[in-house]
């Protein structure tokens, strides 16, 4: 497992963390959802990559074509 990854989640979770702050305190709670659902959505994809990747390799490694 790459490391990488993992600060690129981090850095998605932090960022949407304080973009959701600021749009509560400006009362846009409903758009502050929405981007709170699009960066699962985002962090949902880069994981599901990994997982199709872990997959592959064990594909690889035991030779199932």
């Amino acid at each position: 497992m790459n490391v990488e990854i993992l600060f690129k989640i981090a850095a998605v979770g932090i960022l949407i963390t304080v973009i959701c702050q600021i749009l509560k305190k400006s009362e846009r709670e409903d758009i502050a959802t929405l981007v709170a659902i699009a960066g699962l959505i985002i962090v949902f994809t880069m994981v599901i990559t990994m997982i199709a990747e872990f997959f592959e390799n064990i594909k690889a490694l035991f030779n199932f074509y």
